[in-house]
């Protein structure tokens, strides 16, 4: 049998990183290696796109924890890949959740006497990106990934279909990523 870690410079195509998900799963400590070094790899790639340099790593490493957590649930007749984009993007989302909270939370200290004003301007930034998405984006984001409410409850709040919500927020964050990343 022919060794599982792969070259250096492998790319993280779709046979090769189920392959070493399988052997990893049967207890193969080479092939968990190869398999966290190709998803690290991919993962930087994914998130330098949409996160700032300063978090890259940071968000990389959560989600090889969450990977390393989730390993057992991936079922071997699916693909690997879609399965480890969506850690990551369960990963990415939560990180706008702590930074949007956190400059919320700044701004409400800003607000009871504190003297931080690159909070005020963070939230001014964040709130001034969402004005430029049409309503239903804005009011899909701000009730799900915001005030943590239900797809089901946003749905009901805002009228709208379960999967309208669901394409709403996909649709908005994809414009936010668009226009954080061109400033």
């Amino acid at each position: 049998m022919s060794s599982a870690r792969e070259p250096a410079g492998m790319r993280a195509d779709e046979p090769t990183l189920a392959r070493l998900m399988r052997l990893s799963q049967a207890g193969d400590k080479q092939a968990y290696a190869a398999l966290l070094d190709a998803c690290r790899r991919w993962l930087r790639g994914y998130y330098s796109r949409r996160v700032a340099p300063s978090s890259l790593d940071d968000l990389v490493q959560e989600t090889l924890i969450a990977l390393h957590t989730k390993r057992a649930s991936w079922d071997s007749s699916r693909p690997f890949l879609p399965w480890l984009a969506a850690i990551a993007r369960y990963r990415w989302v939560d990180h706008l959740r702590r930074l949007y909270r956190a400059d919320a939370q700044e701004l409400h200290e800003d607000l009871i006497g504190t003297d931080d004003e690159p909070a005020i301007a963070a939230r001014i930034s964040i709130e001034r990106l969402m004005g430029l998405l049409p309503p239903a984006q804005q009011d899909a984001i701000s009730l799900v990934k915001i005030e943590g409410l239900s797809i089901a409850e946003a749905s009901e709040k805002t009228e709208q279909s379960e999967s309208l919500v669901k394409v709403n927020i996909h649709r908005g964050l994809k414009k936010l990523t668009a226009m954080i990343e061109k400033e």
